[in-house]
């Protein structure tokens, strides 16, 4: 047996014991050491995300390890190797495969929901991930909290790249959690000239300054239409990152975007993330609205490739540690928005 945290119904969730699980001829068990609280997991826990949700399994899908067991017929890979995961699975033969969108495969399977995640001690790795090539080595230096962030820095990646940022743009952050921030760093790198951050939270915005953002807005106590209006010269910003995922403010967000710029919905929105737009923005400024899903395999190997070589600071955006067993402090934190990345460790 082994411990790990049982998804029984929504808002049913508890730490507890279930078997260890058994590697076959062609999967991997992995012995987790570090795994990462996504927002998108709040919302399984809550009963707001039921797609793909199955009732009772472990969900957790940003994780690294060690792994413990290879199967008979598993090739690259032995027993003590560190690993990070990249839980998204495409079927590469649907339409969106096909066409180079694997990140919004029609039949995609994904560890942390199909396949149980990784808030547990020992976590298995079927063979169609390990032929997908989503089991990625990591050196020594590499940590393992920076590995269970690699996957939310692949999304970024692939958020970054519909969004088109690049030399010498401007770009609005809208909300600085970890995505937020992640988005920050990334476009600092692109060469963007300026990273405006709006954020409400001020531990939130300490921690975008220090990370290099260029003017942090409080959104609650300043007029953040009148400050981006007044540091572009009144022609708005070339790129926005929607990083929060609140309908209510798309429409007065949009309105800061330059004409031909580029609006980016980054984040999963809550409800059925419907709200009002003034589409004449849209239309007369011929603004690029889009939004982003997952990742490609190559963005997650991007995204590896940057922790490797130390291009992203990740750590600082680790804010608390939690143990399997305290799994509902763990929650409660990411509830209150106090941390940032919350982590949990066997």
């Amino acid at each position: 047996m082994m411990r790990a945290v049982v998804l029984a119904g929504p808002n049913d969730f508890k730490p507890g014991q279930i078997e260890m699980p058994k590697v076959g001829e062609h999967d991997i068990v992995l012995q987790m050491k570090k795994a990462a609280i996504c927002g998108t997991d709040i919302r399984i826990l809550e009963g707001k995300k039921t797609k793909d949700v199955r009732y009772p399994s472990v969900i957790g899908h940003e994780m690294c390890g060690i792994i413990k067991e290879v199967g008979k017929q598993v090739q690259g890979f032995n027993p003590g190797d560190k690993v990070a995961i990249a839980n998204v699975i495409p079927c590469h033969s649907c339409h969106s495969c096909l066409n180079g969108r694997e990140n919004a495969c029609l039949n995609r399977k994904a560890i942390g929901y199909e396949f149980n995640g990784g808030f547990a001690e020992y976590v298995l790795i079927p063979g169609i991930a390990i032929e997908s090539g989503n089991v990625i080595k990591l050196p020594e230096h590499v940590s393992f909290a920076e590995g269970a962030l690699i996957e939310p820095l692949a999304c970024c990646i692939r958020g970054l790249k519909n969004a088109g940022t690049g030399f010498n743009d401007t770009v609005l952050i809208v909300g600085a959690g970890p995505i937020g921030l992640m988005h920050l760093q990334l476009s600092k790198i692109v060469g963007a000239r300026k990273v405006i951050i709006s954020e409400p939270i001020a531990s939130r915005r300490e921690k975008a300054a220090k990370l290099g953002a260029d003017l942090i807005v409080d959104p609650m106590t300043e007029n953040l239409h009148d400050i981006v209006m007044k540091e572009t010269d009144g022609l708005g910003v070339d790129v926005i990152i929607v990083a929060i995922g609140v309908p209510q403010i798309v429409n007065s967000t949009i309105k800061l975007c330059r004409k031909g710029g580029t609006v980016n919905l980054f984040a999963g929105f809550a409800g059925t993330g419907e709200c009002t737009i003034e589409v004449n923005t849209i239309h007369y400024g011929e603004i690029n609205v889009n939004g982003s899903t997952a990742y490609k395999r190559q963005d997650y190997l991007e995204a590896a490739q940057m922790v490797i070589n130390q291009k992203v600071n990740l750590e600082e955006i680790v804010t608390h540690t939690f143990k399997i067993e305290e799994f509902q402090d763990a929650y409660e934190v990411c509830k209150s928005g106090d941390g940032l990345k919350v982590l949990i460790e066997p």
